[in-house]
């Protein structure tokens, strides 16, 4: 029996796609609802796509030990412990699902960053490819879903669903005033 092909796994450096994609530049005043914002961009894209997908949010400066908030089966954010950057948390989770047979593409747009994933075996994405990519999911989910499954609500006039008598009744009253 052929082995199911495990789905391909990402490892997004969050602050680095906040810093990039420009409807989330616009919420860095309030960093809560721009990792909210996307959260919830990546949940929806990788359920689509079916990727498995960590998010790592940058607690450097923290006295708090690593956290993980498991989203969906499919979707993890985690932020990092004292002393820990999100590069060196994505760099170890990167080197493990290497080394474990998984294919692993790393978001992000730190230069250095990207020459350690890449001599780690992983691929890496740059934060503006990741919202192309997303967009383009975006629009093939609108064609695919939306499109299909929606009827468009032409008019419907009242005659159309009245039985001959009806009409005829209500022409009658219509004409005698």
């Amino acid at each position: 029996m052929a082995r199911q092909r495990e789905s391909e796994y990402y490892l997004i450096d969050g602050y680095n796609v906040i810093n990039a994609w420009p409807e989330l530049i616009r919420l860095r005043g309030n960093l809560d609802e721009a990792r909210d914002v996307l959260v919830h961009i990546l949940t929806e894209y990788g359920a689509f796509e079916n990727y498995e997908m960590t998010v790592v949010f940058d607690a450097f400066f923290t006295e708090d030990d690593e956290h993980e908030l498991q989203i969906t089966d499919r979707m993890k954010v985690i932020y990092t412990g004292a002393g820990e950057t999100a590069d060196s948390c994505i760099e170890r989770l990167a080197y493990t699902a290497v080394r474990a047979g998984r294919e692993v593409h790393v978001v992000t747009s730190d230069g250095a960053e990207q020459s350690v994933i890449l001599g780690a075996g992983a691929y890496r994405i740059t934060s503006p490819e990741l919202r192309r990519s997303v967009k383009k999911s975006k629009k093939q989910m609108k064609a695919e879903y939306i499109g299909a499954h929606t009827q468009s609500l032409g008019r419907i006039e009242v005659h159309e669903r009245l039985d001959r008598d009806t009409l005829a009744r209500l022409e009658e009253m219509r004409r005698k005033k």
